[in-house]
């Protein structure tokens, strides 16, 4: 989308958020206690940073208006260019199938009063990003915002039923620590934790990353899913795996207060079912792809694409125990049918 095009979106999102403001007042509380407790006021501070917690609150206004405008039901379907021209990473992945499923109107989102972690950028640095922490429909969630040529989000994950954020650790002026990739003061580096979850969704406890990462329905119960749909569709005469891959997604990193880390990260899922017997097997379309493949069944092969985003909790190397995902959304963006 042209530069000036997305400036007049924004600005109209901006007075938009204004008058809704000034009219209603009812922005929400930010969500959960851990939220509330990391949200000291920033202190006066001689030294400029590339992004200031003003700015992020800026950013996540406008861009979150604007986001809601553009899924207002509309019969026109030119909306999915400037939708996808405000995500980025995983969301670009789920916001396209957010509205090609949906006939272009998407489900769209309330969000509330966000508690923001932004981290100390030197001015001149490029890869700037900062997190919320926000109700969404009344349901806290995680959200990160990067920016290259503009800001746009780059990752949405809602807490889980009876998760809590873990306090994330703020300096004197408010601002928050990002985490090197590299870190070696955490049970899982950032640019190891895509991996390591792919590694426990295909293999569970049975791999060589068992016990880095706490079982559940996004780890270990993944895994059991698989060994369970490959075996029914061997006896069924057909093949079926699914592999996780990190793919390109980018990677965010904070501090928590314990001195471990909240990482936010993206997985692709591909599943692929193949028909080995019997030219005259059908192999069935799920209803959640309907949206992307006509008919209710394939002949040859179905290969579905789930992009998942996640937030997991890092305990620091000095206190280890398994890693915790707190945080996810997911949902079926691609599928494909011979």
């Amino acid at each position: 989308m042209r530069a000036y095009g997305r400036r007049k979106m924004l600005a109209l999102a901006a007075g938009v958020l204004a008058t809704a403001t000034a009219c209603t007042g009812n922005a929400q509380p930010p969500p959960g206690k851990a939220a509330a407790a990391a949200s000291p006021a920033p202190s006066p501070s001689a030294v400029e940073y590339a992004l200031t917690p003003a700015e992020a609150a800026k950013e996540f206004s406008e861009i979150t208006v604007t986001d809601d405008m553009l899924r207002a039901k509309s019969s026109i379907q030119g909306r999915l260019a400037p939708a996808l021209d405000l995500t980025t990473g995983g969301q670009a992945e789920l916001t396209r199938a957010a509205y090609l499923s949906a006939d272009y109107a998407p489900p769209r989102y309330r969000w509330g009063s966000p508690t923001l972690f932004v981290p100390k950028f030197k001015v001149g640095e490029q890869a700037l990003w900062f997190s919320a922490l926000a109700t969404r429909n009344g349901q806290p969630a995680l959200l990160t915002f990067a920016k290259s040529d503009e800001w746009r989000i780059s990752s949405v994950a809602e807490l889980l039923p009876g998760q809590e954020l873990p306090e994330i650790e703020l300096d004197a002026d408010g601002y928050a620590t990002a985490v090197a990739a590299d870190d070696k003061s955490v049970t899982i580096s950032p640019q190891f934790m895509g991996p390591v979850h792919a590694s426990v969704a295909e293999t569970g406890s049975a791999g060589v990353t068992a016990g880095l990462l706490a079982p559940g329905p996004f780890t270990t119960d993944v895994a059991e899913q698989i060994a369970s749909l490959r075996a029914r569709a061997k006896k069924d005469g057909y093949s079926y795996d699914s592999i996780f891959s990190a793919d390109n997604f980018p990677v965010y990193a904070l501090r928590t207060k314990d001195g471990g880390a909240l990482i936010q990260y993206s997985l692709s899922r591909n599943s692929t079912t193949r028909n080995l017997v019997d030219t005259t097997y059908k192999i069935s379309v799920p209803q959640e792809a309907s949206w992307a493949i006509s008919g209710s069944t394939v002949p040859l092969s179905l290969k579905l694409t789930e992009t998942h985003q996640y937030v997991t909790a890092v305990p620091p190397l000095s206190e280890p125990k398994a890693a915790a995902v707190i945080a996810h959304q997911g949902a079926l963006t691609r599928a494909a049918g011979t």
